[in-house]
Order: C-alpha cells, then sequence, then structure tokens
C-alpha cells in the first residue's frame, strides 16, 4: 500500500471527474488550492446526458474561465412550451437571448462536449491532477485534520491519500455519502421513463424550445439540442415493447419517419426520475455536491445546473479556510445556503412533472384543473420563468433587511452588464475578478474602504461604466449606496443609501476574518482577471 502526500502539503481530494468535480477543481486552482481528482473509469463517458443550463450556470463556466469554448458548443432555446395532449400550447415561459447574467437565460448542449472542454482546462492547469483508473474505497472523516482516501488503481494496486478536504462529486450512488453517515430524504416522486437521443438530417418541427406535453396518458418532452441532435423523453406504460413501429408513432408530432430514412438512435435508455435530497451535506472536511446531495426530475432542466451551484457556493469558502486559515464556521455555510435552494429547485421539478402527468394519485384531476386556470393568468409564466432560481436563506453571509416594497438583492446574484473597463468591453465579473467586490454609487468613506481592504475587495464606482445606468438603478431599486458581492457575486450586504456601515458586518466579519495573507500563486491568480472577452 502507497501512502501519499504531507498533511501539511495535502491537496483538496475530488471523488469523480464528472462536470461537477472537474468545475470545482478549476475554481479551486484559480484561488491557488491544489487538487487531486479521482476517476474510476478512464476518458470521457461518450453519451448524452445533461443537455440542458442557464444563464447563472453560464456564468459559473465564466468563472472556471471556459465560457468561450461554452459558447461554441451551446445552442440558445427559446423557452420552455406546456402542450395538451392535442400538442396546443398550454403555456409558455420565454427565454432571453441574453438575461440578467449577460447569457442566454437557456442553452442546449452535449454533456460529452461539455466535459471536453472541462477537461481539456483541467489538462492545461498545474494546480490540478486528475488520475482516471482510480476507484476510491474508503474516505475517513477526521473532524478538521486530514483526511483520509483510499483507493484502488486499475493494476489492483492500494494507495492512501492524506486530503486537506474531500469533495464527494461521485453521484447518485456516492461512497463518500456513505462515509460521512448521510441518507436520503425522499421527496416524493418517483416514475420510469424512457429517454431517446437522436440524430437526424430530416426536418423536424419544432420552435426551438423545450416542449411537455402534458397527458396522463402520454407525458412526453422533446428539445432540439444542437444542428441535428434531439431528445424525447417519454412516460411509457410498463412492460411495453420499444421498437421502430412504436418510435415511430412517438415521434410522429414532429418529425415523418419513413422506413430507410436517415434517423439515427445515439442512445435509448430507462430512467427512473426521482426527487431526493441528503439529510446531511458535511462531516468535517468532507463534502457533497451534486447527485451525491440531490437527485432532480429533468422536467425544468436543473439537474447538473444545482451541481455546479454546488461547486460554485463551496469551493470559495473553502480556498478562504484552507488558505487564508478562515474560521471553520464558514463551511457550516455551504449546507444551510445550498440545501434549501437546491430543495426549492427539486419542488419546482416535481411541480412540473405533476403539471405534466397529474400524478398518479386521486388528486391528480385537480392538480390538471388547477394548472390551465393557472396559466391563463396575466403575468404568472413570466414570474415563473424569471424565479426558478430563488434568492439563498438568511444566514451570516446574507443579511437581509426589513424592506417594504421593491425586490431585495441580498442573497441573489447581482446582475452582470457589459461595462467598459481598460479601454475594452467586457461583461462585470471580468473587472471584478475572483474575490470580494463592493459596487458603490458614491465614493467610499475611509472606513468603508478599510473593510473593503480587509476583505481583498475590488471597490468599482458604478458611474461611467458604460452599462446604461443598470448597475446605478440596480442600487437605487436596493435603496443602497454600495453592495458588497461575495467571490460567487451574490449579493451579501448593503450599505444603506446615506448609512456609514454595512447592515450587517457584526454577523460577517468574524466568519470572513483571515489570519493569513494570500500564497504568491494566489495573489497571481486573483490580480490576472481581466481575460480577453471582447465585444
Amino acid at each position: 500500500m502507497t501512502v501519499e502526500h504531507n498533511p501539511a502539503d495535502a491537496p483538496v481530494v475530488i471523488v469523480g471527474a464528472g462536470p461537477v468535480g472537474v468545475t470545482a477543481a478549476l475554481l479551486l486552482a484559480r484561488r491557488g488550492v491544489r487538487s487531486l481528482v479521482l476517476e474510476r473509469h478512464h476518458g470521457l463517458y461518450p453519451l448524452p446526458r445533461a443537455v440542458a443550463t442557464d444563464d447563472e450556470v453560464r456564468r459559473i463556466l465564466q468563472a472556471v474561465g471556459v465560457h468561450e469554448e461554452f459558447a461554441a458548443i451551446a445552442r440558445t432555446a427559446r423557452g420552455l412550451r406546456l402542450l395538451d395532449a392535442r400538442h396546443r400550447v398550454l403555456a409558455e415561459f420565454p427565454r432571453a437571448e441574453q438575461g440578467a447574467h449577460g447569457f442566454p437565460q437557456t442553452s442546449m448542449f452535449d454533456q460529452p462536449e461539455l466535459e471536453r472542454v472541462l477537461r481539456e482546462a483541467l489538462a492545461r492547469t498545474p494546480e490540478c491532477e486528475l488520475r482516471g483508473g482510480a476507484e476510491v474505497t474508503g474516505i475517513a472523516p477526521d473532524g478538521a485534520g486530514p483526511v483520509e482516501v483510499s483507493y484502488r488503481d486499475d493494476r489492483g494496486e492500494e494507495h492512501v491519500v492524506r486530503a486537506a478536504a474531500v469533495l464527494g462529486c461521485d453521484g447518485a450512488n456516492s461512497l463518500t455519502r456513505d462515509a460521512i453517515g448521510a441518507a436520503w430524504e425522499d421527496l416524493h416522486f418517483e416514475e420510469s421513463w424512457t429517454v431517446i437521443d437522436v440524430r437526424t438530417s430530416l426536418p423536424v418541427r419544432s420552435w426551438e424550445g423545450v416542449e411537455q406535453i402534458c397527458d396522463p396518458h402520454r407525458p412526453g418532452t422533446f428539445m432540439r439540442v444542437g444542428e441535428d441532435r434531439y431528445r424525447w423523453e417519454f412516460r411509457l406504460p410498463d412492460g411495453a415493447e420499444f421498437d421502430q413501429q412504436r418510435l415511430r408513432h412517438l415521434v410522429a408530432p414532429w418529425v415523418d419517419l419513413a422506413p430507410g430514412t436517415d434517423f439515427e438512435v445515439v442512445r435509448k435508455a430507462p430512467y427512473t426520475f426521482r426527487a431526493r435530497i441528503a439529510n446531511r451535506w458535511r462531516r468535517g472536511r468532507v463534502f457533497l455536491l451534486g447527485d451525491a446531495a440531490h437527485l432532480t426530475p429533468p422536467f425544468i432542466g436543473q439537474g447538473l445546473c444545482a451541481g455546479l451551484r454546488d461547486a460554485y457556493n463551496l469551493t470559495w469558502k473553502l480556498a478562504r479556510v484552507l488558505g487564508r486559515g478562515a474560521d471553520e464556521r464558514l463551511l457550516d455555510t455551504y449546507q444551510s445556503e445550498r440545501k434549501p435552494h437546491a430543495r426549492h429547485v427539486i419542488r419546482l421539478a416535481v411541480a412540473m412533472g405533476w403539471a405534466m402527468t397529474g400524478g398518479q394519485d386521486g388528486a391528480a384531476a385537480l392538480r390538471r384543473g388547477a394548472l390551465n386556470a393557472a396559466v391563463r393568468i396575466p403575468g404568472l409564466t413570466d414570474l415563473a420563468a424569471r424565479d426558478i432560481s430563488p434568492a439563498l436563506t438568511a444566514g451570516p453571509l446574507v443579511r437581509r433587511r426589513f424592506r417594504v416594497g421593491g425586490r431585495d438583492p441580498v442573497g441573489r446574484f447581482c446582475p452582470q452588464p457589459w461595462v467598459s473597463a481598460e479601454g475594452r468591453r467586457a461583461r462585470l465579473d471580468e473587472l471584478l475578478g475572483d474575490s470580494f467586490a463592493v459596487l458603490t454609487a458614491v465614493p467610499l468613506s475611509p472606513w468603508l474602504r478599510t473593510i473593503a481592504d480587509s476583505l481583498g475587495a475590488r471597490t468599482v464606482l458604478v458611474t461611467g461604466l458604460g452599462d446604461g445606468g443598470s448597475l446605478a438603478a440596480w442600487l437605487r431599486e436596493a435603496r443602497a449606496d454600495a453592495a458588497l458581492l461575495r467571490p460567487d457575486r451574490i449579493t451579501m450586504d448593503l450599505v444603506p443609501a446615506g448609512g456609514r456601515d454595512f447592515d450587517g458586518r457584526a454577523e460577517w466579519a468574524s466568519l470572513l476574518h483571515t489570519t493569513r495573507i494570500p500564497s504568491s500563486s494566489q495573489r497571481t491568480v486573483e490580480s490576472s482577471l481581466l481575460r480577453s472577452n471582447t465585444r
């Protein structure tokens, strides 16, 4: 047995090299934290799985540094339509070509292509090491000290790695979840569906968005994924045979499928869609992310999105604890912020599933009737489309205040307009960098500047940015002179209009206080932030 790494120089071990695990490794690297990614397979899984993402998650890919590569493989979708059994439109949830995050609100993609982009970024990042053919066999949490991770390589040799922390990105059958003693909480949705991915040059009738068929007898989903790539999902009766004749019948509303035509079934797979969430996401320095922490039915396209949000929320906190000596209590906010958010999104997905199928209980007819009535309320579909991702729950890093009217920006992403920076056009986050930031409508007082400097925050005056005044209007709507943004671009706190201090500084200051200066590698990463992204 080989024992690796001195505890004083232990990396973060990431179990699983799917999109969530690789994204976490790249985000840690941007903050100077080394990682070792252990993956039991060699190479990429070649078949499609996740196919949709939103503008918030595209912003996370921007933080990773792969947004331009992703744009080259993504296709903008117009939104979501709910159709009845005769394919008449019940409701339409439009999505903009550019949302508040600076990207299309819905994008379609092929997961193997996304994984290729992420793996290529990983290969050129010296802080990250990927080991394929490494099957993790044991994880021993040990409080705040090093965690021992055991794995077996593809030659059958046993290894033990001492890790500064472990991120379990190892999917629904997570060994990491078992290691921390977590259990599933059932959110009461389980249905068997068949997923069909197709490549064809035939003319397919598509409105360039996602269609959900709300038919309790044969619910289904259709979407165009790429130039010649399409996906159908159907709930079929138990024991139903799937042959060419049934396929032709199922896809007939969208495409005329004659024998011998170009219609390649890339994948046909049975899936059980489940709604579950782990009762705990952390034990000591061991964490759950992605499908290891939550399972989401696919009806609103948020499964992979939730996992990437996990990585974005956790990595800056972990880097601050490991690299800067911040309080361990900072890590408690990962579960307290992400678990309620994930639960909310899962419940939205379950509600959409009920809209499609009516459910399978005595209240099914009532739910279908309620849907038909609700989608006719003026403005409701626009509101529902806008609020898929809720604000984070109030806590030490989300300092809400009582307000009458308006929309409280605390706990939500700040908007990301295009701005003028260093003589060129760039999205706001390119200017702000990877650390804290202060957006202010007025010059900061010496006291506020001291606070900003103590956090390593970049201060940006929102006037004269060439953003059409959008950030200044955002602050006015919040009745604030300044906003403090976390490294994950969540609005953490505000200076009220005419105020002298941030509202909740007493709550968050002790968690964020650091005992060490950043390493030279961290300073280099954080100072070379304005990447070439011009318009």
